[in-house]
């Protein structure tokens, strides 16, 4: 969070930075633009300061670029704006051959709320206090120059008439401007105090957002993200979609043996070979179960391709794990690293589980429990992909081009309470997967008893 906060600060100090050029900028093309006024007799030090601003101003945002500016470079930047724009006022009774009473009316006094509220962008108060105070000050200088540069002919005055005609000094006038100063400062900066105990907390949850989709799918996390009521137990629809589950053979008695380390590298290889693929495919990650993976097609994102897709990905998740096996062995796993991949399809709801301070979005149905029990059922076929027939079935109406080794019907699947009919997909041993071109949107496999083909 700290880095986000710095790295957003910096972003704010150079647009101040552009800020500043566009305003100098501005008030150059108005100077040229513009004829003297008349009486300006005396030496201008309009040019002369803007030009010494420029310079400063294209230097300091260069600088932000290149680091993140220190506090101090800040405040002195803070001094330097108030230092112009107080330079400005004060020349003008130079320019003009009066008083120096002349300069405090000048409307350029305005500027200074212009330069406090550039702060703000930064979002941090401590600034916009630096610019209100140092503007008063510089203003409190101002007043008091004036009403000591002459102290025979004095011109402080308690007639407003005359203050307004002449070159006098209304008391009661000046420290009107100096309350107006730093009550614009006190309350911009209480603004932005609350405000920016509101930005640490959106950035919370923006970061808090960016974690989310690393844990749910990109669909379920803007769901709950952008859900304008609270996300509550008992949520859920039901959908048609695909379920595969993938498992490692022999992986807990193989994990006692080896260590901790070691395991976690084997595992984080082993779904980074997997995830990709079933992402690919469209498929969505429940969980991960351990060594097992639980991946859903068509019940996030609606699909009219959900049980091809998930065949397809069944195939090709075998066919990855088969070509990693250098990367297994190099990560301590002795002999090679099988898989078991099921699919079935069906009617699932999909919603959300738990408790209130412990919640889990997931899919429950009988194709969830029929991919697990068809999964185990690998080791009796002496298979690694399997499906159910239906499944398989809609596959192919689906688009994709699978040609299954053996479809047997009746079978007995531990766990179940009435037999089904099976589509054995993969043997034991793994075979290369080759993509055909398909005018559909689903990849097109096809295979023979010996493998793809």
């Amino acid at each position: 969070m700290a880095e986000e906060i710095v790295r957003r600060d910096a972003a704010a100090e150079r647009l101040i930075g552009w800020v500043q050029l566009g305003v100098v900028l501005f008030f150059a093309l108005l100077y040229s633009i513009a004829p003297r006024a008349e009486g300006a007799s005396g030496f201008n030090f309009v040019p002369w300061a803007l030009g010494v601003y420029f310079l400063f101003t294209v230097w300091r945002l260069g600088l932000s670029y290149r680091r993140e500016l220190p506090g101090w470079a800040l405040n002195v930047s803070i001094v330097a704006d108030m230092l112009l724009l107080v330079g400005i006022i004060f020349s003008f009774h130079i320019q003009y051959n009066q008083h120096p009473t002349f300069y405090l009316k000048a409307p350029t006094v305005m500027y200074m709320f212009l330069f406090i509220a550039l702060r703000a962008l930064r979002l941090d108060p401590r600034f916009v206090l630096t610019a209100g105070f140092v503007a008063a000050l510089g203003w409190v200088g101002l007043v008091g120059y004036a009403v000591m540069a002459d102290p025979e002919h004095m011109l402080v005055t308690r007639n407003y008439v005359r203050y307004l005609t002449s070159n006098s000094i209304l008391i009661g006038a000046e420290l009107d401007k100096l309350i107006i100063i730093l009550a614009v400062t006190l309350l911009l900066a209480f603004g932005l105090s609350r405000a920016r105990g509101i930005f640490f907390e959106a950035i919370r949850n923006h970061l808090a957002a960016s974690d989310l989709k690393r844990f749910f799918a990109p669909e379920v996390a803007r769901t709950i993200i952008n859900g304008n009521t609270e996300v509550e137990v008992g949520q859920g629809m039901v959908v048609e979609a695909a379920v595969l589950m993938v498992d490692v053979r022999g992986f807990s008695q193989a994990a006692a043996q080896l260590p901790p380390e070691a395991v976690m590298r084997i595992l984080g290889c082993y779904q980074a070979c997997a995830v990709p693929v079933i992402q690919r495919r469209g498929g969505r990650i429940d969980k991960f179960l351990g060594d097992g993976i639980l991946a859903t097609f068509g019940a996030i994102a609606p699909s009219q391709s959900y049980a091809a897709d998930a065949l397809a990905a069944a195939i090709e998740v075998v066919a990855v794990v088969n070509a990693a096996q250098s990367d297994f062995a190099e990560a301590g796993w002795p002999g090679k690293l099988r898989i078991g991949v099921a699919v079935a399809s069906g009617s699932l709801t999909i919603g959300i589980v738990g408790v209130a301070d412990r919640l889990e979005y997931t899919v429950i149905g009988r194709p969830v429990n029929l991919a697990a029990k068809l999964e185990d059922a690998n080791k009796v076929f002496d298979t690694c992909a399997i499906a159910a027939a239906d499944t398989y079935e809609l596959a192919l109406n689906q688009g994709v081009r699978i040609k299954a080794m053996e479809v047997r019907r009746n079978v007995t699947i531990a766990g179940l309470d009435k037999p089904i009919d099976v589509a054995l997909l993969v043997r034991g041993e793994g075979a290369p997967i080759m993509v055909e071109p398909s005018g559909s949107s689903s990849t097109a496999l096809t295979m023979s008893r010996d493998g793809m083909a």
